[in-house]
This record gives structure tokens, C-alpha cells and sequence, in this order.
């Protein structure tokens, strides 16, 4: 169950107070300057797996009140954050928007009510946001009928210019055009469930007697479901749309139930499909055609649907790791600021919100980490880090940091396999990255001192065996860390296992951390 604003705000705010207060580790007492070279000594020891020999490691490591550097390794190299990036994102979004911020989806008339006639057009507007459902958009042709309107003359425009036309990252790989981690951006969209996948819908396949049942969530025609699949001893099938299209092929066997999420081609199309067959569910009929165009000046308001506030839509996005809410952030801090709701001018306001705050070298070429043209240098994560802390917004980010082995996915999110039963469970505050040959974690962590730490983990260029194991180890080290009392008694504890997969946990449905 989600919580609300409140709650989310007063445990965050509980979460950030306790995140500087925690119990020393009593052990015989050692020189300061001993307990820094011990955690430099077995950091190194760390990194000297031999998955890193022909890899890039960067490190930094800092004391988050007084800013001392306590580890550092090729510190001020550029390294591929993958989804590190939604650290700069979020936290400019939280400044940039404000917590407060909603998305509004309206229902807007061009023409004049006459009776049950609406003479002129009906214009679906949207303004980007991520977590309409589709119950949302009945609940807004609801709203039109409760107008007492049956029947509109002129078309059924989905105006989605809020954001402009460029649905993909410039630097995406071409065969993630698919996937719904990659889905298409664009002002009017929907989401299938409660994650907020946005641009996608979960095919779902099942053996009924000799033959494969093929569902769609929510119900949709907007798809072409091309069913090649056979009932078979085991479930071994692939659910994908084909490039460009808005055809899904289905291949292989089914013995068991599996769901797969698919982007769709057009999200604005497939809305409007979904609102045209709400209106037709209850009783407004459309006569016109659906089209794509911006709402007339002097339009006049029939509906609106507006998203939970940014403070709680942080939590499914960073917690999930959610691609496209970074995206549709970006263009929306990008609108808000310059009045374009594009990448260019989104990302302007992100590096210049980082470099306001300290931050020395970024390179963002999208908000979600996707492109492998993003640069980061293990320094500017950790300058970033150490600045927010002292934004108002900065318990909010913190919350909805994933913490390391809480089994809610909601609360550990793609840390909720991590480090169980270690002393960095529930200690560490950390965002992942994960793509194919990169890994990162960078966030938050306690000392046994009670100290709080911002650290910086870039790994990138290994071959084979994600090293994430590497990660968790250094996170558990700086949660053993003490400037003056011994931790070799700790340094035995070992990470739980955890996915090796090349993409964050969470895209990797239907099986995710």
C-alpha cells in the first residue's frame, strides 16, 4: 500500500535525523589516523578481484559532516553512471518543481454544449504524467458524461504538446526501442499497474486446454497480437513487439502463466484509444476522427485527473529505478524553466542546478542514465550527494533512496536482496546502476562510529561476473568503519547473494529484486 504525503514526509524526515545517530561498535580503542589506512587497506584489498583487472574502478569515499576525503581511486575520472544519473535528476526535480509539484491530465471543449450535443471538438491535454492509469482515463470520460454529453460532433484531440515530439533518447540503442524500461516519452501517456511503467502494457500468456490465451493489462485492441505460441511441457516463450510496429509477436511454449511489459510505438495514440473506448464505455459518442494538435485558446475545462505530488512519485522512481519518470522529469523541469519541454532544455536545467551546488564535472546526456554517453567522475556524484543535504527536499531524497536489505519493494527497492544480515542492511541509502558492463552504487551509509558517509562506487569495462558483490562489500566495509576502534572481527562478513544481471533488477520483469 502506498503511503501518503504525510507519512512519506514524517518518515523520511525520522529516517534523515537517525541516518547521523547510530551506536559505535565497541572494540579496543586505535589511533584515528589508524582506522582511515585500515579502510583504505581493505578497500584496495576489495577492488583487487580479478574481474577488475582489466576494468575501470573509481571510488571516492568522504565524511558527509566535514567533508574530509577518507578513500579515494581514480576519483576525478569520466565514468558511465547508467542510472546514478537519476541522482542529479531527482534531486534537481525536487528543487526545480518542488515537492508539491503534480502532473494535470484535463478534458477540455472547443465547442458548445447544445443539449446532449457538444458541437466542436474534445480535447484529451496532457502535461507528462507518468502515473495515469487507465481506470484514470474512464474515471475522466465518466466526468465527461456526468456533463450530460452523448455526442460530440468534431474529433477527439490528444494534445500532447507540453513535451515536444522526440519520443527517444538520442544515444538509446536501437534494440531497446521494444522494451518498456525504454518506452517512447510523451506528454499523454499511461501506465498498466502500480509501478508506473508508463508507455507500456503487460502481455500476459496462459495454457488453456491445447491453446495459448493471450490477455493484455490493461484491455486494449490498440495492439496486434500475432499468437504463435503452443501449449508445451515447460513455459519457454518470447513476447516482443516487432521494430516500428504496433504488432506483438508471441513464440514458444506455455505450460505455466508468464506476463512480459511492452512499450507501445505511439503513447499518445494509444491513449487516445484508451479514452475513446472510456467515452464509448460510457455512452459519449465521438463522430469525428482521433487526432494529434494543440488545444484551442479559450477551450473550456470539463475534467481533470491530477498525480500524486512529486514527494511520493519519488519513491516508485527511484526506488524501482523507473527510466521513464527521469525522462518525462527532464522535460518537464525543461518547460517549467525555458518554456521548451525538451531534452535539451530539461538537461540544461539539471547541470546547471549541479554545478550551482558545487558539482564539477558532468556530462548528462539524458535524466535516467540509458545513454552511454553519460559522464560522471565518481567526485561530482559525491559533491552532489554532500550538497543536498542541506536542501529542505533532502529528507524526501533520502527516503527514496533504496536501502539495502528491506524486503518491501517499496522501501529496499533495488537494494532489497543486497547486503542481508550484514551491517549495512537497513543502513545503507544507495542508488544502483546497472548496464551491460557498468555497474555503480552511491549514496549513504552510517559508520560503527555513528558517522555519516556519502560514497561513490563506478565500475565499467569488466568483461564477464557483474562484480555488484564488489559493491556490497565496500558498503559493508564503510559500515563497519571506525576511526578509533578495531572492525577486523566484522571484516569476515560477506554480502548476500545478489542478481548478476547486466540491468537493473527492477526492469527485469516479470522476475525483479
Amino acid at each position: 500500500m502506498r503511503r501518503t504525503s504525510a507519512s512519506l514526509a514524517a518518515g523520511a524526515l525520522v529516517a534523515a535525523l537517525a541516518w547521523a545517530s547510530a551506536p559505535a561498535t565497541p572494540a579496543s580503542a586505535l589511533d584515528p589516523a589508524t582506522g582511515v589506512a585500515d579502510l583504505a587497506t581493505d578497500i584496495n584489498k576489495i577492488l583487487a578481484d580479478s574481474r577488475l583487472t582489466i576494468a575501470r574502478a573509481g571510488v571516492v569515499v568522504k565524511s558527509a559532516s566535514t567533508g574530509e576525503e577518507l578513500y579515494a581511486t581514480d576519483a576525478g575520472k569520466l565514468l558511465t553512471p547508467a542510472s546514478n544519473t537519476k541522482l542529479f535528476t531527482a534531486a534537481a526535480a525536487a528543487e526545480t518543481l518542488g515537492l508539491d509539484h503534480r502532473f494535470t491530465t484535463s478534458v477540455l471543449s472547443s465547442g458548445r454544449k447544445v443539449g446532449s450535443v457538444l458541437t466542436g471538438d474534445l480535447v484529451l491535454r496532457g502535461t507528462g504524467d507518468p502515473t495515469v492509469l487507465a481506470e484514470d482515463y474512464d474515471r475522466l470520460a465518466a466526468a465527461v458524461a456526468g456533463k450530460g454529453i452523448k455526442l460530440v460532433t468534431g474529433r477527439l484531440v490528444a494534445d500532447d504538446t507540453w513535451f515536444d515530439g522526440q519520443r527517444l533518447g538520442n544515444d538509446w540503442s536501437w534494440d531497446d526501442e521494444t522494451a518498456y524500461y525504454a518506452a517512447p516519452i510523451s506528454a499523454l501517456t499511461a501506465s498498466p499497474d502500480r509501478d508506473y511503467d508508463a508507455g507500456s502494457v503487460i502481455v500476459s500468456v496462459a495454457a488453456a486446454g491445447s491453446e495459448v490465451k493471450v490477455s493484455t493489462t490493461p484491455e486494449t485492441n490498440y495492439l496486434t497480437i500475432v499468437n504463435r505460441a503452443k501449449v508445451g511441457a515447460e513455459t519457454d516463450v518470447l513476447i516482443e513487439r516487432q521494430h516500428g510496429t504496433r504488432t506483438v509477436v508471441i513464440t514458444g511454449t506455455v505450460a505455466d502463466p508468464y506476463q512480459e511489459w511492452v512499450a507501445v510505438d505511439d503513447p499518445t495514440a494509444y491513449v487516445s484509444s484508451l479514452f475513446r473506448k472510456a467515452l464509448a464505455k460510457h455512452g459519449v459518442k465521438v463522430l469525428g476522427p482521433t487526432t494529434a494538435a494543440a488545444a484551442p485558446s479559450g477551450a473550456i475545462e470539463l475534467a481533470e485527473h491530477e498525480s500524486m505530488p512529486l514527494s511520493e512519485l519519488l519513491v516508485p522512481f527511484m526506488k524501482l529505478s523507473n527510466n521513464i519518470h527521469a525522462e518525462i522529469l527532464t522535460k518537464a523541469m525543461g518547460r517549467k524553466v525555458a518554456g521548451q519541454g525538451t531534452w535539451a532544455a530539461g538537461l540544461k536545467v539539471s547541470t546547471d542546478f549541479a554545478k550551482a551546488n558545487g558539482v564539477q564535472v558532468i556530462n548528462m546526456r539524458d535524466g535516467s542514465g540509458l545513454s552511454r554517453r553519460d559522464g560522471f567522475t565518481p567526485t561530482s556524484i559525491t559533491q552532489l550527494l554532500s550538497a543536498v543535504r542541506g536542501k529542505p527536499w533532502f529528507p524526501a531524497f533520502y527516503d527514496s533512496l533504496p536501502i539495502a536489505g528491506e524486503p518491501d519493494r517499496f522501501v529496499g527497492g533495488t537494494l532489497r536482496s543486497r547486503m542481508r544480515g550484514t551491517p549495512a542492511a537497513g543502513n545503507v541509502r544507495a542508488k544502483t546502476g546497472s548496464l551491460t558492463g557498468v555497474t555503480a552504487l552511491s549514496g549513504y551509509v552510517t559508520s560503527a562510529d555513528g558517522e555519516p558517509l556519502v560514497f561513490a562506487i563506478m565500475l565499467n569495462q569488466y568483461l564477464s561476473g557483474s562484480p555488484k558483490d564488489i559493491e556490497d562489500k565496500i558498503a559493508i566495509r564503510l559500515a563497519q568503519f571506525s576511526r578509533t576502534h578495531a572492525t577486523a572481527d566484522l571484516r569476515s562478513v560477506s554480502p548476500s547473494a545478489s542478481t548478476g544481471a547486466d540491468l537493473e533488477c527492477s526492469w527485469l520483469k516479470p522476475v525483479s529484486c
